[in-house]
């Protein structure tokens, strides 16, 4: 055990350490003792313990002091610290939070903060990067909402922007609404549909409570809401939701909606509503589509009509989403599915199962596990009963004329057939041969 100079002053003994010298004084010390002086002489002439100059001149110079190290409560975590912290980028309370759930280890905040700080700076670099993702011609379209207020006329109207960018071609459309309701969605993107002519493989969307029910943002699980779904379906695009809290994903149509505000919007004064809309149809015409585009160094309207025109999936003549209803209904033990109080015919064999109804262009299409299985024209009346015979082939007793819910042949209706003439006497007689009259 080293020995401490008891006659050293009080401030130089700490816990059997000797008080930290300067570099300086160390340098003095070696320059001293290469000149022959003991460590007591130059413990003297510098005025510290024979054991500190001792220490100095073993170590053949000046080091820094280091505490010792002593194991923290978060040290045997670090890893899983490590991983968690980039996971949820940077948040330490839902660290923290974890941390006690799933180890037990409950602990401050600033703890947790601590233990992570020197993995802040890679988290803040992560966030800021962007890496610019390149889609195919007709591949992808990003779809967003943006907020201005706009003069019309005497007073300042919120504006609710839908703007639509296609990813290859940047080609973008742009729509005016007064909300942000599920209708304003698809009715945008509609509107884009028409505008470019076809329509895309998958739509990229923004977590908007509007189209994306739950979207879990450890396992990416994305449950979106049932009538946008249904809309996709109809229209052939695939759904696709940034990840949450990463709008930077859908970057080419962020920076759209700046784009919009500043470009077509910004300066502007406007009589009214109507004046707007056909102002940002012609600002996408004349503005939108021919200026060269800062990535592409083309216009969107050239890359559009070179590539990606031909690469949309064409329209056929569809009606608008909003004018569809499909419903699901099950299939009653008359083989029939009811719709607003009429009766519908569907193959027998699916009694009780249940089905999907597709009313459009006054036409009732029955789906089942996506197979059509049934089409009838809609009917306008109520409580009527639309059958075809040959979606009840087989069912027993369907050829009985006495059933109530089975549709007549038109040769029922004609008049029934004239009795004989021999049948044809007067009511007298038989009166008479029943004995009285009546």
């Amino acid at each position: 055990m080293q020995e401490v100079d008891e006659q050293a002053p009080w401030s130089e003994r700490i816990d059997g350490r000797q008080a930290m010298q300067t570099p300086e004084d160390v340098q003095a010390m070696l320059k001293l003792a290469s000149l022959g002086w003991g460590a007591k002489r130059i413990s003297r002439e510098l005025g510290c313990s024979r054991n500190t100059v001792r220490s100095y001149l073993r170590q053949g110079g000046w080091q820094p002091y280091q505490s010792p190290q002593r194991p923290g409560r978060l040290t045997a975590h670090r890893d899983w610290l490590a991983e968690r912290f980039r996971q949820h980028r940077g948040n330490c309370d839902v660290v923290r939070q974890e941390l006690q759930r799933e180890h037990g280890v409950a602990v401050s905040l600033r703890t947790v903060e601590r233990a992570v700080a020197h993995l802040r700076r890679e988290v803040l670099a992560q966030t800021a990067a962007t890496v610019r993702f390149e889609t195919p011609p007709g591949h992808q379209l990003q779809i967003d909402f943006g907020t201005v207020r706009v003069p019309v006329g005497d007073e300042l109207v919120k504006v609710h922007l839908f703007v639509a960018t296609l990813g290859y071609s940047r080609r973008t459309y742009v729509a005016m609404f007064l909300h942000e309701r599920q209708s304003a969605w698809l009715q945008g993107l509609e509107g884009a549909f028409r505008h470019f002519g076809g329509t895309p493989r998958e739509v990229l969307v923004d977590n908007a409570r509007a189209l994306v029910n739950e979207h879990d943002a450890q396992t990416r699980e994305v449950a979106f809401n049932d009538r946008f779904h249904a809309f996709c379906r109809y229209w052939g695009v695939m759904p696709r939701a940034c990840a949450p809290y990463r709008a930077r994903t859908k970057g080419k149509d962020e920076r759209g909606v700046g784009y919009v505000k500043r470009n077509a919007i910004a300066g502007h004064h406007f009589a009214s509503l109507e004046e707007l809309q056909a102002h940002l149809s012609r600002w996408m015409r004349e503005v939108a589509d021919v200026r060269v585009h800062g990535t592409t160094a083309e216009p969107p309207i050239d890359r559009f009509e070179r590539d990606e025109r031909r690469a949309l999936a064409p329209l056929a003549a569809k009606a608008p989403f909003l004018q569809v209803r499909e419903l699901s209904r099950r299939v009653h033990t008359d083989a029939c599915i009811e719709l607003d109080t009429n009766r519908y015919s569907v193959p027998w064999k699916l009694i009780g199962e249940t089905v999907t109804v597709v009313v459009a262009e006054h036409q009732v299409r029955v789906q089942y596990a996506g197979q059509e299985v049934a089409c009838h024209a809609q009917n306008a009346g109520r409580r009527a009963s639309i059958i075809e015979r040959g979606h009840l082939a087989g069912i027993v007793g369907a050829h009985l004329v006495g059933v109530s819910w089975l549709a007549r042949p038109s040769a029922a209706a004609a008049p029934p057939p004239a009795a004989p003439a021999e049948l044809l006497r007067p009511l007298a007689e038989y009166e008479t041969a029943l004995g009285g009259g009546w």
